[in-house]
């Protein structure tokens, strides 16, 4: 097998980028994976000696194929960096896994992702390959369920894979933007992987924010695409510590990951089922009562979008 180039991308948080390597490397196949970190540059002077000490920290690690750092002078952003990063991989190879610098992994995960990036990549209704599930607190699992993966119309920015064709089907302008609000139909539908959707695509192309992952998931929505998504889940986020830009403090999202298995039973029939969707989207189901006033409304819904996982 010809694993997956991994993309890791980071910027000014020394302890959370050793962490990631640290883990990073724990896993049985990081040897034979070649690594390209990416690392923006600071947003003023205050920043310059965080980013610098991440910038040292990539070039002394080990324990992969290979390293290559690509660092940007001025700062591009996560979501252009991001972008960026991901066209200049894919120029050379047909796949590759997305890290951002606040996560950390079982020991099983590179060999997960990679072995879903093999089995899916001539199915082209698979759109990505998801590291991260919500824990089994947020999102039971029926007993009856056989698989080890399931398919979620969503997809996960927190550890994840996709493939160079999927890549350049996205449209990261969102040109028929207008088009697809004034619809009722489609926005219903997109808003199938979680209500919080459509919000989150007014709030991007409002500019109020900056992310590359709802636009990630629109473009698997036109493309009637779906995400492998595993039952346990193989990724942790630790940036919910009040570190991060678009993450909110909290631990409700923290998984064992002791229970991701290496042993994988895929599933072979690509479509969702209705009863894992119907748990997985509860958990971004708008606010059952009305804010008190606009400002609070406002900040409610900030709140609640950035806190969640997934962006």
């Amino acid at each position: 097998m010809k694993y997956a180039p991994i993309a890791l991308f980071v910027f000014n948080r020394p302890q959370h980028t050793e962490r990631i390597l640290d883990s990073l490397k724990k896993n049985t196949i990081a040897r034979q994976s070649k690594l390209l970190v990416f690392s923006d540059g600071p947003r003023n002077s205050e920043q310059l000696n965080a980013v610098l000490r991440v910038r040292e920290i990539v070039s002394r690690a080990d324990g992969f194929q290979s390293i290559t750092v690509h660092t940007n002078e001025h700062n591009l952003g996560l979501a252009e960096s991001i972008i960026q990063g991901m066209t200049v991989v894919l120029e050379d190879h047909n796949h590759v896994i997305i890290l951002e610098d606040d996560l950390e992994f079982s020991p099983y995960f590179l060999s997960y992702m990679n072995e879903a990036l093999t089995r899916y990549q001539n199915h082209r209704n698979i759109f990505s390959i998801s590291g991260y599930n919500l824990p089994p607190s947020l999102m039971p699992i029926p007993a009856s369920y056989q698989y080890d993966v399931y398919c979620n119309l969503r997809s996960s920015s927190w550890g994840w894979g996709t493939w160079k064709d999927r890549f350049e089907r996205v449209d990261w302008n969102v040109s028929d933007y207008e088009r697809f609000t004034k619809s009722k139909k489609l926005t219903e539908a997109f808003n199938r992987g979680g209500e919080d959707l459509a919000d989150m695509l007014k709030l991007q192309q409002e500019g109020k924010i900056d992310s590359w992952a709802i636009r990630w998931v629109y473009a698997q929505f036109k493309n009637m695409g779906l995400s492998i998504t595993p039952i346990r889940s193989y990724v942790n986020n630790i940036g919910h510590d009040g570190t991060g830009t678009h993450c909110c403090k909290t631990d409700k999202y923290v998984n064992d990951l002791s229970l991701a298995k290496s042993d994988v039973k895929w599933i072979t029939e690509l479509k969702v089922d209705e009863k894992l969707m119907e748990n997985f989207c509860k958990n971004y189901a708008k606010h059952p009562n009305p804010p008190r006033s606009i400002l609070h409304k406002v900040k409610q819904k900030l709140t609640n979008l950035l806190s969640r996982p997934l962006f």
